[in-house]
């Protein structure tokens, strides 16, 4: 037995090396990545997912932004390699996915619903990670290489500032995108046995 999206999933892996060399207008990215997130599931429909696209200098700013955060807590020493990261492996892409949680909503759902208040946060990181996958995966069949990065809370005061975006837009990850200079290597996995349970 075989399944089309099987494969798909399987063609979705994290990227470091990334290029701005894409094919793709932003206009056509952005439809992609909009009907990725807007046909993922949420909890009771929350729809809770938020995200800014960035292209061109506003994705160059949001490297910019990481680099001064991480300037003002790493070591000088190490500074440079934190720096050459960033560069070389994100900023150097095509565009940023910034992926947000809108806390107004979790707020709304837990107030309405109070049997399962202390779901609703539980509930919107599920869908966050939902909404990140499928956009990652999305893109991977555009053959566009994607990583996940996770610079929040560091970032956080700046991005808001920076964009003008709602206080109740939490961010919960970053999602640099591009060309694909060097493939993924080949990936291990652990033994099934290990890891899942079937009973009949």
């Amino acid at each position: 037995m075989s399944s089309p999206f099987i494969e798909q999933i399987k063609v979705r892996r994290t990227i470091y090396a990334l290029g701005d060399q894409v094919s793709h207008t932003p206009e056509q990215l952005t439809t992609l990545i909009q009907n990725a997130i807007k046909h993922s599931p949420s909890s009771f429909n929350s729809q809770s997912s938020r995200a800014v696209i960035l292209f061109g200098a506003q994705h160059h700013k949001l490297w910019d932004i990481v680099k001064a955060e991480l300037k003002k807590i790493v070591p000088p020493e190490a500074y440079p390699q934190s720096e050459a990261k960033v560069d070389g492996s994100f900023r150097a892409g095509f565009g940023t996915v910034l992926f947000f949680e809108d806390t107004d909503v979790i707020k709304d759902l837990q107030q309405k619903f109070a049997l399962y208040a202390d779901n609703f946060p539980i509930w919107s990181e599920h869908a966050t990670g939902i909404a990140q996958f499928a956009v990652w995966t999305t893109l991977a069949q555009e053959k566009i290489g994607a990583s996940l990065q996770h610079y929040n809370p560091l970032i956080d005061q700046a991005v808001h500032k920076e964009w003008n975006l709602p206080a109740s837009w939490l961010l919960r990850a970053q999602m640099p995108f591009g060309s694909i200079k060097q493939p993924a290597g080949d990936k291990t996995f652990m033994d099934d046995a290990a890891r899942f349970r079937v009973f009949k």
